[in-house]
């Protein structure tokens, strides 16, 4: 095994036993980050229907300007806290997806935490 699978094979380790204890409701949703190398995507997702209630990304017309740094991923977990309270969700349940909770992923959550989110 080369260096970048395993590198793979441990973040899908890592997401296999998040998943085994995260488990989003109507009540409180999951919210869920993907990186990818150049767009950030972030969903808050239903898991008992299985439907996407909010997402948000850089990918989105309106924020074409947002990079995949840590200052504007803060502004993407804003903007996902606000669109949460649009639907009036107060609380999620936050699954870094395999990622290490640092920068952008803890940027993310810090973001929603500022509009008013609890995760």
């Amino acid at each position: 095994m080369n260096r970048l699978e395993g590198k793979k094979h441990r973040m899908l380790r890592r997401k296999r036993h998040i998943r085994k204890k995260i488990h989003g409701t109507v009540e409180r949703p999951r919210m869920t980050v993907f990186k990818s190398n150049r767009h950030v995507y972030v969903q808050v997702i239903d898991d008992a229907k299985g439907h996407t209630l909010v997402s948000a990304s850089n990918l989105e017309s309106a924020h074409r300007d947002l990079k995949r740094t840590v200052e504007d991923a803060e502004k993407l977990g804003q903007l996902v806290g606000e669109r949460l309270k649009e639907k009036k969700i107060g609380s999620v349940v936050f699954d870094r997806n395999g990622y290490k909770y640092q920068g952008i992923v803890r940027a993310i959550a810090e973001g929603a935490r500022k509009a008013g989110i609890t995760i």
